[in-house]
């Protein structure tokens, strides 16, 4: 069974996790190898974030999920290689949401 499929002028990409399967799409020039390496070092900080992250975890953290390929990718590009880099950008940015939070739930006067 292949992971990669041809489809009109680009390459589907394709990876089960247990019940997640992840897809990308990708130009006929890029390297399917490394788009299955991309998607398993995104799996791998889902992970590391959720705990075995599972379809639920997507469904009602989607925006967090986002938040994660955003520290992990930018313009289709790998931004940042070191695991505990991004998951230290998570954290931090989960630190300023909860700190927000706070100050907001506060009165003004």
């Amino acid at each position: 069974m292949s992971s990669f499929v041809d489809w009109k002028d680009l390459k589907l990409v394709y990876k089960r996790y247990a019940s997640l399967y992840f897809c990308c799409a990708v130009e006929e020039e890029d390297n399917e190898l490394l788009t299955l390496e991309v998607v398993h070092r995104y799996v791998e900080l889902l992970d590391r974030y959720f705990g075995n992250v599972c379809e639920l975890d997507i469904i009602f953290n989607f925006e967090k999920a986002y938040f994660i390929l955003d520290e992990f990718l930018m313009s289709g590009e790998v931004q940042e290689t070191s695991k505990k880099s991004v998951v230290k950008a998570i954290e931090d940015g989960d630190m300023l949401q909860e700190t927000m939070e706070e100050y907001m739930s506060k009165p003004a006067f």
